[in-house]
């Protein structure tokens, strides 16, 4: 009888231990399937990252049915971020330790400078065949200052405008011939001007006769400022955008602008009905080109290729052309600029200087403060 009972415990205990192998082994088997899927997601997410793509432009360069296309064709998320002015760029290029973006959108004067600070990353051209479809004077990269530092290319030209006046045909009858007739007394509360310090410096120097716009001494740097506080009596306001400048156009019944955006605007004040004129001034005038650059903290750089060699694509460059008036690097413009005298937007002999005047110009500052 002890010798039955002690058999029943042994069996008793024996399918004990049996059924808590069986529940050990399942639970390493959820445990497995779990640590599978959580492994698969964390890899997912790891690949979704890696294919986001961050840019960094100016409005009209990446619309959202361009993005559209670009992620349905390379896979890929991307994630777009506007300014709406070189200070506004440069804030962004630097927050942080390390660029937030991947590729960007400036002008050459710009592109120099972050090269300098070498946050952007060299480019493959191997890697960008569409550069080929561009007009000559657009692939002799080397001729064009700020694309290349010692022989390595960090851009590919984009878009391009000239920055001359922009006149309501109704008030100003005869089309003006120089930036002076922005502070023409006969249009007092009737002009607009552009928010930026290096380019009302640049362009007031060119107003004044000065030979190198992007190069002043202290006594012009004082002149010029002497000259933007005068203009302060004829501003309706400054803009930012070409789309708040049209607005303000249409809605103030403006008489003369200065043309940031250049062709950009004069393509939408005429699609609100507007009766615009273009000119550039006898004196010369400003011009920019925004290029296309990868940031040296681009995480998916084959991606950031894409994108460049993307922007490049006939659709895609005759799309700025349409829809927002801009010169592309593939055709030639529509309207030409004849043998105007045109300034290619440089590198100024000091940022912070500019920037610290206009901010106190434009904040009202009394002239006697200066």
């Amino acid at each position: 009888m002890r010798w039955c009972y002690s058999y029943a415990c042994v069996w008793r205990r024996g399918i004990s231990a049996r059924i808590a192998c069986a529940a050990v082994r399942r639970k390493r088997l959820l445990d497995s399937v779990i640590l599978f899927f959580g492994c698969c997601m964390l890899v997912a997410h790891a690949t979704a990252a890696q294919n986001v793509l961050r840019v960094l432009a100016w409005p009209g360069y990446a619309d959202a049915d361009v993005v559209k296309d670009f992620e349905s064709r390379f896979h890929a998320k991307v994630e777009v971020t506007l300014v709406d002015s070189d200070e506004a760029l440069w804030d962004k290029m630097h927050q942080g330790t390390q660029p937030q973006f991947d590729v960007l959108a400036a002008n050459t004067a710009e592109i120099q400078r972050y090269a300098h600070d070498n946050l952007l990353a060299p480019l493959d051209l191997a890697s960008l065949p569409n550069t080929k479809r561009q007009l000559p004077r657009f692939r002799a990269l080397s001729s064009i200052g700020g694309l290349t530092k010692h022989g390595t290319v960090y851009a590919i030209p984009f878009t391009y405008s000239t920055m001359g006046l922009i006149y309501d045909r109704k008030q100003v009858s005869v089309a003006p011939h120089s930036m002076n007739e922005l502070w023409n007394p006969r249009y007092r509360g009737k002009v607009l001007d552009y928010n930026s310090a290096q380019h009302n410096f640049s362009f007031t120097a060119l107003a004044l006769g000065y030979p190198n716009p992007f190069q002043l001494n202290n006594t012009q740097i004082q002149t010029i400022t002497r000259k933007l506080i005068d203009l302060r009596r004829n501003l309706l306001t400054y803009y930012n955008l070409p789309e708040e400048a049209a607005a303000f156009f249409v809605q103030h019944k403006v008489a003369l602008m200065f043309g940031n955006y250049g062709t950009q605007q004069l393509e939408l004040l005429r699609r609100a009905g507007a009766d615009v004129g273009y000119v550039i001034p006898d004196e010369g005038v400003l011009a920019w080109l925004d290029c296309w650059s990868m940031t040296s903290a681009a995480a998916n750089r084959p991606l950031a290729l894409a994108w460049i060699n993307y922007m490049l694509e006939p659709e895609v460059s005759g799309l700025l052309t349409q829809r927002q008036g801009l010169a592309n690097t593939l055709t030639e413009p529509a309207e030409g600029t004849g043998k105007s005298h045109i300034l290619w937007i440089e590198p100024v002999e000091n940022i912070q200087t500019r920037e610290s005047l206009w901010s106190r110009i434009v904040s009202g500052d009394r002239p006697e403060r200066f």
